[in-house]
């Protein structure tokens, strides 16, 4: 299941810093700025909601991390989840399967970087559209959903993370809102 929240500054910070486990807290307070607070206590909170609703969970998640940073929750090996957040929302997805999420804010977009991350097909398709930040921000979607899915992360084989048949995405556009969702699963 995937959850949604735009709402990063409809909220209390100090009585949600005291509604979230310790760790979860300690991590918040890292940020320097009450926007990434914010946004690191809303995707906790995301994911409390969707582990109540989805699984009948009410304790607050501890968190583990695998090698490149993919969290888990520690005790439940059987519930997979992922979290992502950008200025305009906070996006959490639930399964019983690996699921990678990103969300992200569309914004201007610089030659130099599609030149890094994209591949010759995918450069041709931004430059091509319509909107070429749109189309650019839909594949980084997609790329990063991929690269969380699987717990690898950034690497220098960014320009082949869309390569093979295996994966299945799912994107959102909430242009209204300034931001593009996309979910990747494996197909089965």
């Amino acid at each position: 299941m995937i959850y949604i929240d735009e709402g990063i500054h409809d909220f209390d910070l100090n009585a949600a810093l005291r509604d979230i486990s310790e760790q979860r807290r300690e991590q918040a307070l890292r940020f320097r700025f009450e926007l990434g607070q914010r946004e690191c206590v809303l995707a906790y909170l995301l994911l409390k909601r969707a582990l109540r609703e989805e699984y009948g969970l009410t304790e607050n998640p501890l968190l583990g991390y695998g090698e490149h940073g993919k969290p888990f929750i520690i005790g439940y090996p059987e519930i997979y989840f992922n979290l992502s957040h950008c200025r305009e929302a906070v996006a959490c997805a639930v399964s019983d399967h690996p699921v990678g999420i990103d969300v992200e804010s569309v914004r201007q977009y610089k030659d130099s970087l599609v030149g890094f991350t994209m591949n010759e097909a995918e450069q041709r398709l931004i430059t091509e559209a319509e909107r070429p930040e749109v189309a650019f921000i839909r594949l980084w979607t997609m790329k990063e959903a991929r690269l969380k899915l699987t717990g690898e992360g950034i690497s220098d084989d960014i320009k082949a993370a869309l390569d093979g048949e295996r994966w299945k995405f799912t994107t959102v556009e909430r242009l209204e809102h300034n931001y593009i969702y996309t979910v990747c699963e494996e197909k089965v």
